[in-house]
């Protein structure tokens, strides 16, 4: 008889701000009925986040308006984004919504982490952060 794996069992351990995952759990249930599996995405990380001040957060974990090079393991794929809230992104600028399944997917990871994710259509990818670049105070 095999046992089915919890996928969020495999994800590794995360960090969040506290003043970020208020935000974010307010934004993901305003959302919930127009992006119904993005919000339920963005929900279970937080649930599962290290909540913490932002005076405790390293600085090579990826928060708000982290600049955050990724690997998709998948394809070989390198990128760098900026992670931001739905009304600044802007694809072409490299600025993702924590709202995408990538952005919910990379929220709370430290360099050197890797998650299995998926994509709009459902199809899983490992994403390998490379490296998190913090925004000027």
């Amino acid at each position: 008889m095999s046992k089915k794996k919890n996928p969020a069992a495999a994800r590794p351990p995360i960090h969040m701000i506290d003043r970020e995952a208020d935000r974010l759990t307010e934004l993901a249930l305003q959302k919930q009925h127009d992006l119904p599996r993005h919000h339920e995405l963005l929900l279970d990380e937080i649930d599962r986040a290290n909540i913490c001040s932002a005076a405790d957060i390293r600085s090579n974990v990826v928060t708000m308006g982290s600049r955050v090079t990724f690997t998709d393991e998948k394809t070989g794929n390198q990128r760098t984004v900026e992670l931001v809230y739905p009304g600044e992104a802007n694809i072409d600028a490299g600025r993702i919504s924590i709202l995408t399944p990538v952005g919910a997917g990379l929220i709370g990871l430290s360099t050197g982490q890797s998650i299995l994710w998926p994509d709009q259509r459902g199809a899983e990818h490992q994403l390998t952060i490379v490296e998190v670049e913090q925004p000027a105070q």
